[in-house]
């Protein structure tokens, strides 16, 4: 009905310590404080505010987010990066439909990689990784744009990372669709030629390994004002994108992909469609041919439960 966004770019803001930073957690309240607005002026009846990796693992979270409580009344939940992996497969496996069969659901954020994979709407494996954009940018570049050498350190470095994501991957066999989702990804294929946003969200789009590897040849000579300058790019993200693209390719090699389809729904649609599951009582893919089992209802995210005993409300 209505998206309205704040970057933030908290997976930038940790200090040294592990912390949030004073300004990461002032700008969080405000964009926190900006969204309950938002809703009570659209006669919003129930908010549900969740915080991700950054908020997550940082070692203030727990004062970051009485913080948020305290100053707008609003309790962020934290998602658990599996529940995350979990949520954002939902949304795919609603986009495509049962007749996507075994998926595998990759999806760049800015603190962290989330890939699920399987045949149900419960995914068989649920795994998140520390290798989101932001954080790599923050903890592995120091230059704008990168070096050769930190670009040729961070790709090897990757590639010890997704080791034994790999191995696990491969133990499910072969997916029958291979789908990407987040912004990341979006820009990335918009870069090697996919459809416009203007084009509409059913276009098929795709990226393949072979655009990739020649999109990195391209890109990592950019400094981040550069890079903004091209179409699908923001300003706000421009300068990550050399850290995503490398994580994107990293993560491609490691399992074996040769082309991946950009899904346009992620963890917001899949957190909206669970909180629906929920308020109707049952499960149904996009299509309505197949119920979800008990076995999915039952398992879903421990922050979702508690968000329905701790939600803020506003009356339009």
């Amino acid at each position: 009905m209505h998206s309205e966004k704040t970057v933030l770019r908290l997976a930038e803001q940790i200090t040294e310590a592990g912390d949030l930073s004073k300004a990461g957690a002032e700008e969080l309240v405000n964009a926190v404080e900006s969204a309950k607005a938002s809703a009570a002026r659209l006669g919003c009846e129930e908010v549900m505010a969740f915080a991700t990796s950054a908020v997550r693992e940082a070692e203030n979270s727990g004062k970051v987010l009485r913080k948020v409580a305290e100053q707008t009344g609003v309790e962020l939940q934290v998602l658990s990066g599996r529940d995350e992996a979990r949520l954002t497969f939902l949304a795919v496996r609603r986009w495509y439909g049962w007749s996507a069969g075994k998926l595998l659901v990759l999806d760049i954020g800015g603190g962290s990689l989330e890939v699920a994979m399987g045949m149900d709407e419960e995914p068989a494996l649920a795994e998140s990784l520390p290798l989101g954009a932001g954080r790599i940018t923050r903890t592995r570049f120091a230059s704008d744009p990168p070096t050769r050498s930190e670009l040729v350190a961070t790709t090897a470095w990757l590639e010890e990372q997704l080791g034994g994501l790999a191995k696990k991957v491969a133990k499910l066999g072969q997916p029958d669709r291979v789908v990407a989702t987040s912004k990341t990804f979006r820009s990335l294929a918009r870069l090697t030629g996919a459809a416009p946003s203007n084009a509409g969200p059913r276009v098929r789009r795709t990226l393949t390994d072979t655009a990739l590897r020649q999109l990195i040849a391209f890109i990592s000579r950019m400094t981040s004002a550069d890079l903004a300058q091209l179409e699908g790019v923001s300003s706000s993200r421009a300068h990550q994108l050399a850290a995503g693209t490398l994580v994107a390719q990293a993560t491609m090699r490691a399992l074996s992909l040769e082309e991946l389809e950009i899904c346009p729904w992620a963890l917001r649609e899949g957190v909206i469609l669970r909180r629906l599951d929920h308020s109707n009582g049952n499960d149904h893919t996009a299509s309505g041919k197949r119920n979800s089992s008990s076995r999915n209802r039952t398992g879903d995210s421990r922050a979702l439960d508690e968000a329905d005993g701790q939600r803020a409300r506003w009356k339009g």
